[in-house]
């Protein structure tokens, strides 16, 4: 058996090499388009949440509420683009005052975009589509949700936490549903020394439509939506 026929030979390091440098610049591509796309949104708050939540769940209706306070607030909204709380984000804003966003995702299976979208951007790698989410946000509400809501809510928390991005309200809608987690935070990263006692101070745990649009005005009330210069400075570096 002639074993050099037996297995398909590898790239050569030069063809893999220019695999990878023709991927980069895809990359670089995908932040340029939605850098311009999005420029004109600001103010706008990111919503997150479960892609799985059908349209009679009260978490869908609640985020529609939330989403179209928001907008007609003056709020642009930006969500994930697909189904669920996602949808759901959309379509209060869309039928508000102000711009429904959609970081829509290419997946084999799960996403499809949602049609309440103004501004629609798509993109092929979810850390750049997550760096679009936290540049043009003035807040994130985030729903209840799994994995990839958790993933979102701890990014935009690690962020705000290391300076690596504005301190902005990260405010977690449900209490029943965000309660056991933020007690966890206190019981176990707290007293085990993982995080600061003003760490806990990130997180605001918000039940009431009216509460959540209050409570971002209340942290710009002083100060204005608009990015100092400094900040502006540090969300280049993401």
């Amino acid at each position: 058996m002639n074993s050099q026929s037996s297995f398909p030979r590898s790239q050569s390091p030069e063809l893999s090499h220019s695999k990878e440098a023709w991927r980069v610049f895809g990359i670089m591509s995908e932040f340029v388009a939605a850098t311009q796309r999005l420029s004109d949104i600001q103010p706008a708050v990111s919503i997150f949440g479960s892609a799985r939540t059908p349209h009679d769940h009260p978490y869908y209706k609640l985020t529609e509420e939330i989403a179209r306070l928001l907008s007609d607030a003056g709020f642009s909204v930006i969500s994930g683009g697909g189904p669920g709380i996602m949808e759901a984000a959309n379509k209060g804003a869309f039928y508000g005052k102000s711009a429904s966003v959609g970081l829509n995702i290419q997946l084999p299976h799960e996403q499809h975009n949602n049609p309440y979208q103004n501004v629609s951007q798509s993109f092929q790698h979810f850390f750049t589509r997550k760096v679009m989410f936290v540049k043009f946000a003035s807040a994130y509400v985030v729903m209840p949700g799994g994995f990839g809501t958790m993933d979102e809510v701890m990014e935009a928390l690690t962020l705000v936490q290391t300076g690596k991005t504005r301190r902005m309200p990260i405010i977690l809608v449900g209490s029943k549903f965000w309660g056991g987690l933020v007690e966890w935070f206190r019981q176990s990263l707290l007293l085990e020394h993982m995080i600061s006692p003003e760490d806990m101070d990130l997180i605001q745990v918000i039940d009431e439509p009216e509460q959540v649009v209050g409570a971002i005005f209340k942290h710009y009330e002083t100060r204005g939506f608009e990015p100092s210069e400094a900040e502006r400075e540090m969300q280049l570096n993401l």
